[in-house]
């Protein structure tokens, strides 16, 4: 690594400065002689190329020639052709490379090396090692050299820097094969214990009644999307569903906010709970009913195991440090990401943001996978729905998921958020609207990969942001006013529907900057 000579006079008064591989006289780590071995081996064992497919890459030899030799090898087992010594050599002829690599003289070499094929796992597991350090001394080497550079910024080194480490450990993660009979014993203990429950609930609770009946809570490693479009209370449900978790079943739950900052995202809850108007959370002019309220109210979120986290722009690479963190040391049962279009991948290179995205959903999935929970994660959709027709017409199709149908791929469960009454104020008063929506959410579950798809009916006040169950009754309502709300549809719906939309206020969408909520 060139230096100027002011830098070279610091680096030798402080041991701590890292130099390159090149600068201290030392080679990558190799293994040739093993490289040979493994070569020659994959040669004369009909069966050896399949014991180490998964383990071995061509970056994984140090040697170009070696390189190229294994690439015809892999030529040669994707046209399901034998590997031995003139399939070999004919492939390289035809890749026009078989001279440079030495000739048909070192092809026959190396299989005259190879002692025993007895240890090649062994071996080509060390030389997959080496092709390893030497990716992370590559990769440190550049993060070294932008390091020095002064205007490089730092945050986006940072991220590069975890990128590149994650990238090379996905690609030297591989999981064992295992027989199926622990699998079966931890598919019955799993059983057992849902059996001996008595809510038959056997992932984690979401607190709504009639969506928990579907999901029997939300289940380890899925990955769950809530979709919608804007202004129909995306946030409002996971923060309603994250205070059910939390303080009614103490269950431990992270909300990782990209979009709100914590203390936004705190004043949301204590609306949700305390049942008291944004606005009067914003400017303090409360009653006196209503301090005290907000005084009893608010202790039931003191101590509750909620754990917020409002970096913006967060990368998929942060939030698993962070969320390893948070199961390791707070027992954390289930994620809340506020929302994936606005996550990132930073550190990696992208033809388009689709691609990003599918890299984000995948990375998300394996996460859920990892840390065996629920991983919860907000999405927007397109502006196809607005296009439709009719209030049924509105109603979201997992094809309007936004910018990645990897989305609806990687995801175990998929559900919408649907609220008819958002499109009553617009006047699409069709044969299709039904008054008794009025204050209702419908939860589409639209994919459900271990179960069945069904519409779930909430009750969802805009004032409070709130989610509940239908039949559950706000402060200060009378059981009469709880009924009304869930009744069908009357001879008089028609009155309902008028008086409704004529008090109905499109500001009631608007926070104070202007901006639709959610």
């Amino acid at each position: 690594m060139a230096q100027t000579s002011n830098r070279s006079s610091r680096s030798k008064q402080q041991s701590t400065i890292v130099v390159g591989p090149n600068d201290a006289g030392k080679l990558p780590p190799q293994a040739v002689e093993l490289e040979e071995s493994v070569l020659g081996a994959l040669m004369l064992e009909k069966e050896a190329y399949g014991t180490v497919a998964e383990i071995l890459s061509p970056s994984s030899f140090y040697k170009e020639a070696h390189r190229k030799i294994y690439e015809a090898m892999l030529h040669l087992a994707a046209k399901e052709n034998p590997i031995d010594m003139l399939s070999v050599v004919e492939q390289l002829r035809r890749d026009g490379t078989l001279e440079e690599v030495g000739g048909a003289v070192y092809i026959s070499q190396l299989t005259g090396k190879v002692a025993s094929t007895a240890h090649l796992l062994y071996h080509a597991q060390i030389v997959a090692q080496k092709g390893i350090a030497r990716d992370l001394i590559g990769m440190s080497s550049d993060i070294i050299k932008e390091a020095y550079d002064d205007t490089t910024d730092v945050e986006e080194l940072l991220q590069k820097a975890e990128g590149g480490i994650f990238e090379i450990s996905q690609r030297s993660q591989k999981r064992d094969v295992v027989q199926i009979d622990p699998v079966i014993q931890e598919a019955f203990a799993r059983m057992e214990k849902a059996r001996q429950n008595d809510n038959s609930m056997s992932g984690v609770p979401s607190g709504f009644t009639d969506l928990d009946k579907v999901t029997s809570g939300w289940q380890k490693s899925d990955l769950i999307i809530i979709a919608a479009r804007p202004a129909m209370g995306k946030t409002a449900f996971v923060l309603s569903m994250a205070k059910n978790m939390a303080v009614n079943y103490k269950v431990p739950v992270a909300l990782f906010s990209l979009e709100m900052s914590n203390v936004q995202l705190v004043n949301r809850l204590i609306m949700n709970v305390c049942e008291i108007e944004g606005s009067k959370i914003r400017n303090g002019k409360f009653t006196m009913q209503e301090w005290n309220q907000l005084e009893t109210r608010v202790t039931s979120l003191m101590g509750a195991p909620i754990y917020v986290d409002d970096t913006p722009s967060l990368s998929v690479f942060e939030l698993r440090s962070k969320a390893r963190k948070l199961v390791r040391e707070h027992k954390v049962q289930c994620i809340i990401i506020d929302y994936l279009q606005l996550m990132n991948a930073s550190g990696m290179n992208f033809g388009s943001r689709e691609q990003e995205v599918s890299i984000i959903s995948r990375n998300l999935k394996a996460l859920a996978k990892e840390l065996d929970i629920p991983i919860i994660a907000l999405s927007q959709l397109n502006r196809s729905v607005e296009g439709r027709t009719g209030i049924e017409g509105k109603r979201p199709q997992l094809s309007d998921l936004r910018e990645s149908g990897a989305i609806e791929q990687d995801a175990d469960m998929v559900c919408f958020i649907h609220r008819p009454e958002y499109y009553f104020r617009s006047g699409e008063k069709s044969a299709d609207y039904d008054p008794s929506m009025i204050g209702m959410a419908q939860i589409i579950i639209a994919k459900h990969r271990n179960g069945a798809t069904a519409d779930v009916v909430l009750r969802f006040e805009q004032k409070f942001t709130k989610f509940m169950n239908k039949d559950e009754e706000f402060a200060g309502e009378s059981p009469s006013m709880s009924a009304s709300l869930a009744q069908p549809a009357s001879q008089n719906s028609e009155q309902a529907y008028n008086s409704y939309s004529s008090k109905f206020d499109d500001s009631r969408f608007e926070n104070e900057n202007g901006a639709v909520p959610f």
